[in-house]
């Protein structure tokens, strides 16, 4: 899929995931305008270049210091999305992973050990009535 965001739109995005997730030297990891992780955040923000079009409008008509605070306001579904794709992008980059001392490799086939937790908390969702029909079995 080609790029749809203009040079000003991308410059923009580069921008503000910067701002979302900046790079630590402390933990020696890249922020998310990394050029590898922009790059996923771009592929991965494509289809949803309408959305996050309005918003980058309103962050060059205001600007400003507090844009973060803008936009939260006036482009809410905007910056939920863009969020949210930065901050999948950046936790499939090899390095963040290899930060967190996480396998660089997908959760499955092979999966990831999880601690036994406490079943009994699921007591109150089994013993709740049932709120959904049954789908009808043709053959009954």
């Amino acid at each position: 899929m080609s790029n749809p965001f203009s040079e000003q739109e991308t410059q923009s995005l580069l921008i503000l995931v910067g701002m979302i997730i900046p790079a630590s030297e402390e933990f020696g990891v890249p922020g998310a305008d990394d050029e590898t992780i922009f790059a996923d955040i771009l592929k991965s923000a494509s289809p949803h270049h309408s959305t996050l079009a309005g918003m980058l409008a309103v962050l060059d008509a205001e600007g400003g210091d507090d844009i973060a605070q803008t936009l939260r306001q006036s482009q809410p579904s905007g910056t939920a999305l863009l969020e949210k794709l930065t901050v999948e992008s950046y936790y499939r980059d090899d390095r963040v992973m290899r930060s967190l001392d996480m396998e660089t490799r997908p959760p499955f086939p092979k999966g990831f050990d999880l601690d036994q937790g406490d079943m009994s908390l699921l007591d109150p969702v089994r013993d709740r009535p049932v709120f959904y029909r049954k789908q009808h079995d043709p053959g009954e």
